[in-house]
Order: structure tokens, then sequence, then C-alpha cells
């Protein structure tokens, strides 16, 4: 199944069941009254979050969501059956706009929780039936009220992953190969640019029971804000996390200048959402087994020289991994309590 994080809907509520004009028609009776029932009322339109959609995929088969229509009124004064409610699940994280007759578009609503319904049509209201219409000078009503028209919109849908954490860096950092160590995710792994096409969210659980959710963003390369390589489209899923985990290449840095490949992207960051170059990071350097032992202790005694702390790891080998998993964990739980 593709990652689809956009798209656009037509949803219409269900349209009121008309009133009935009716009159008794009894035996003995021979000029009985009006009896029309009411109309049903027409079906709401709701979306709901659910944890168990990662896309918005199906969307882009079917574009067009309808209630069912109220039934109308019948004589004896029977009312019209209420049209069904319809509830579209979205995933959780699903960012929904109306999009209004000049082009502009409105948020209606935030779903960020599981279960979570929000009523985004309402059905028209049933036409009352002629009974309500008698009157000491209007005794044999020849009309009834026609029901409401339900409501139409456009909405568009916008899906932001739900992460607590998210992983950026140059491609071929490695950052797919990290989620891995550390959850249970299994995101495809290559040694070439852009393996990662979609995000990857990974799940990780301390000793408590408590979850860090990791989520694993395509590369950025430098030009990424103009469109380069996958340009910045993906950024949004790390729009809501607490923090960043940088991660980068001891083969893209020049280790006599260590911070100029962070900086790079940090760059890319600020031109995309000034908002997300703002996050505290967590800085680290992947493949460390690349290196021999003499310039590890090289690197390691260059970066002491420095405040910024940088982790120092091979996801492929484990190494150093256990020590930034601690760091992350300690990060989310300050943040957590602060906000």
């Amino acid at each position: 199944m593709r990652f689809v994080d956009e798209a656009k809907i037509l949803v219409r509520s269900g349209k009121g069941g008309n009133g009935c004009v009716s009159f008794r028609r009894e035996k003995y009776v021979p000029k009985g009254g009006p009896d029309g029932g009411d109309g049903g009322k027409g079906g709401d339109v709701y979306l709901r979050a659910s944890s168990k959609l990662l896309t918005l995929y199906d969307f882009r088969h079917k574009r067009v969501h309808e209630a069912r229509n109220g039934q109308p009124g019948m004589g004896k004064q029977r009312y019209g059956r209420s049209g069904d409610d319809l509830i579209i699940d979205v995933p959780v994280g699903t960012l929904v706009y109306e999009v209004l007759e000049n082009g502009r578009e409105k948020l209606l609503v935030d779903l960020v929780q599981d279960g979570q319904m929000f009523l985004v049509a309402k059905g028209g209201r049933g036409g009352k039936g002629n009974v309500h219409f008698k009157s000491s000078t209007m005794r044999t009503p020849r009309f009834a009220q026609p029901g409401e028209e339900g409501e139409e919109k456009t909405i568009r849908l916008e899906l932001k992953v739900i992460a607590d954490v998210g992983l950026v860096g140059l491609p071929n950092a490695g950052k797919s190969t990290f989620i891995s160590k550390i959850s249970a995710a299994r995101p495809k792994i290559g040694p070439y640019p852009f393996t990662t096409l979609t995000p990857n969210l990974g799940v990780v659980e301390d000793d408590f029971g408590r979850r860090m959710v990791v989520a694993d963003i395509p590369g950025l390369i430098e030009g990424a804000h103009k469109g380069q390589g996958l340009g910045d489209r993906f950024l949004k899923h790390v729009e809501r996390t607490k923090f960043l985990v940088h991660i980068l290449s001891v083969e893209d840095v020049d280790l006599d200048d260590i911070f100029s490949g962070f900086e790079l992207i940090n760059i890319e960051l600020w031109e995309c959402s000034p908002d997300l170059a703002q996050k505290e990071q967590i800085l680290v350097l992947n493949k460390i087994d690349l290196l021999s032992e003499v310039e590890i202790n090289k690197l390691q005694k260059t970066l002491s020289t420095y405040k910024q702390k940088v982790f120092l790891i091979s996801a492929l080998n484990g190494k150093g991994v256990g020590q930034l998993l601690e760091a992350m964990w300690e990060k989310f739980y300050l943040l957590s309590r602060s906000g």
C-alpha cells in the first residue's frame, strides 16, 4: 500500500424526509382530521480517528461519501425513519480543512486521539406532517413541511504523523537501520540515497510500559526547500514531535569541521519550517564502524572540546546505541513533564 498523506473528498449529509399530508379515514369517522406524520432526519457525516489506519490511501479511490436520507412521514402520525449516520475513519493525526468557495481553506479539526469523532456535515431536519398545522381556523391543512436539505462540503484531509521523536539527516545516514535496532519497525534498508521514500514509525517501550514513538523521515539534501531530492514534503510528519535526533554518517562530515554537516541540514529545516528548526536536537554521528580505533579516539578527543554533546554510534553493530537511547528517554521524560 502506498503512503498517502493528503486527500480531497466530498461529503454529503442526508436530506430530511418530507412531512406527510394525510387525513384519518376510519369507519364511522366520515370527517377525520389530519394525521400526517413527520419525516425522518437525514443522516449525519462524522469523521473518526482510528489508530488502525496509517495512510489516507483509500480516499484516492473513493472521493464521494454520502449519508442516507430520512424517509418521508406516513399517515396515522407515523414518523419516517431517520437516515443512518455515516462514520468515516481516518488515521490519528489527520487535520480536516473545509475548502471554501473562494478556494481558501478553513481548519475544522485536528484529530489527534484514537476514537475522537467530529461532526463534519449535519443531516437535514425532517419536515413536519400536516397534523402540526391543524388549528381552530384551519381544520384540514392540505400541506406539510418539506425536509431540509443536507450539507455538502469539500474537505481536504492532511495527515501529520503522531510521533514523539523525529529522525532527520542526510540520505543514507543510517536512520532506518537505527530505528530497526531500537524498535520492531522493519523499514527498507539499502546502501544508496533515498532508500526510505515514506515515513517509517517505530515504537520503543521502557521498563514501565511507557511508549515513545519515533518517526524516520526520508533524508534531506541541500536545496530541499527548493524541491531538490524528495523536497520537504515529509517534514510535516515531525512537526508534532517533542524533539529531533539529527543523524549524520561519518562519511558525510568533515572530521576537522564536524558541525558543518549538521548546519547544512539545520539551514534546510529553517528554510522549510522555522518552528521545526527551533526544536531541541540530539546530535549523532553514525557508522563509526567504518573508522579505525585511532580515528575514533581522535574524534572523541575533538568532540570533548565542544559544549554540544555528539553521540558516536554504529547502528549496524549496535555500538553506542544503548547510550543514545538512554539520552532519548531522558529528554522524552523531561519534555513530557514540561509540556
